[in-house]
């Protein structure tokens, strides 16, 4: 077989950590409410420089902030990603990984795609399957594990509104019924309506929470590729959070333009909706910084036809400056390529200041930029209901000397005991960091 000319000029640049560019800014210059934004450095071939995973060594763990300190919750997990807290205390984690998309490793890029997730340990097979964590004594470990839900398709979004528990597939949402303390279920589940997935499904990650009152559900939906090189078509109903109304499962899309949002979380002082965005890819290192913004009803953010409010990306054809134009700016960016995903407030929280008001941001860590950035867990302080100042590192240290992933933050979420619960879907655990007794 005839080796494709982009294989051969990565294997010359030698594998999958690529020759292309490097940044020319730091993390923290594309952090914050007004981050810079470099003409765009379209190159050969993308820049992979990608973190192998590698797992945790015996006794090794992250670090922690001053103040607080890191133990692991829950251990030997499987690719655990999304975490939810049930009114009783127990801990609700997603074990899954994506589905077959076999639409989506078509041709060079897909090749090359299969290349990079694997290398960074996101092709392992799904466990599809909801476990239950349960810290009877309170001593921060869970001594108790059991298979909640089974047999799913790629689940990651939870949230329960009274007895009626919400799970996100990658193709649908669905409803099961729970009873407080329950272990497992074993119900089947009731369809509320079918989510955007298919033979494609490029980001296939599908995130719920609910409103305060309990009427509406709110479900992010991520684009079915980088920059709509699939054609627009394939992007009906994605890059979007939809409302889907509780009784009768009707839908509308609530915002539109955001890339791949996941996180979503209700700020405490304003009652607004924010959510964790991944921005696009390919045009360097420095762009585009990814985001965490509040979300207004009705509003468009710019993806695909632009970035960051009304940069235009050239490379979407046909081109579309009526959208454009409507294009709203993200509140605060959260650096070029993190991929930050996990998104919770500090409501309840009981860490030490400064971690008292504001956002916890799982990043769960860049594949195309060189150097590195994310890998950690960030806060964003926050006052009057906006964010207030630089980002402060949680928990750091999820790369090695080598570079290597021993961990990858995603999901994060405030516990009953007002901890906060990191998922590690490379490490295979869930972290908890606590004030420093």
């Amino acid at each position: 077989m005839r080796t494709p000319p982009l294989v051969l000029v990565i294997v010359i640049c030698g594998g999958l950590a690529g020759c292309s560019e490097t940044a020319g800014l730091q993390v923290s210059d594309g952090t914050g409410p007004s981050p810079q934004l470099p003409p765009p450095n379209k190159t050969l071939i993308p820049t992979l420089n990608i973190a192998p995973a590698i797992g945790w060594p015996q006794g090794a763990k992250p670090v922690a902030a001053a103040g607080t300190q890191v133990a692991a919750f829950a251990e030997d997990l499987d690719h655990p990603r999304w975490l939810y807290v049930l009114p009783n205390g127990d801990v609700l984690v997603a074990e899954t990984n994506a589905p077959p998309k076999p639409e989506d490793g078509k041709g060079i890029r897909g090749w090359v795609m299969k290349k990079v997730m694997g290398r960074a340990g996101a092709r392992v097979p799904s466990a599809n399957r909801i476990t239950l964590l349960r810290d009877k004594d309170h001593d921060g470990v869970a001594e108790t594990r059991t298979v909640f839900l089974q047999n799913l398709n790629s689940p990651f979004g939870m949230t329960l509104v009274g007895n009626d528990l919400y799970v996100a597939d990658t193709d649908s949402l669905l409803r099961f019924r729970y009873e407080n303390g329950d272990t497992s279920i074993k119900s089947p589940p009731v369809k509320v309506v079918d989510l955007p997935g298919g033979l494609l499904n490029h980001h296939w990650t599908k995130n719920v929470i609910a409103s305060k009152d309990g009427r509406k559900l709110y479900v992010t939906v991520g684009s079915n590729s980088n920059v709509a090189e699939n054609g627009m078509d394939k992007e009906e109903g994605r890059a979007a959070i939809w409302e889907v109304d509780r009784a009768t499962g009707q839908h509308r899309i609530f915002a539109a333009g955001l890339r791949n949002p996941n996180g979503m979380a209700w700020e405490p002082h304003s009652g607004a909706l924010w959510t964790a965005v991944n921005e696009r890819d390919e045009i360097g290192s420095d762009l585009v910084p990814d985001y965490i913004t509040s979300v207004k009803d009705g509003a468009f953010y710019g993806w695909p036809y632009s970035y960051y409010g009304q940069h235009v990306d050239i490379r979407v054809e046909p081109q579309n400056p009526d959208l454009v134009a409507k294009a709203i700016a993200p509140d605060y960016a959260v650096g070029p390529h993190t991929a930050s995903l996990g998104l919770t407030f500090a409501e309840n929280s009981k860490l030490p200041a400064p971690f008292t008001q504001g956002a916890f941001i799982g990043q769960h860590g860049s594949w195309n930029r060189k150097p590195h950035s994310g890998y950690k867990v960030i806060f964003v302080p926050f006052s009057a209901g906006k964010p207030a100042g630089q980002p402060i590192e949680v928990l750091s240290g999820f790369l090695n000397e080598k570079e290597e992933a021993m961990g990858r933050p995603v999901g994060v979420v405030i516990d009953r005991q007002g901890d906060l619960l990191v998922a590690d879907d490379v490490g295979n655990k869930v972290w908890r960091v606590s004030a420093l007794k």
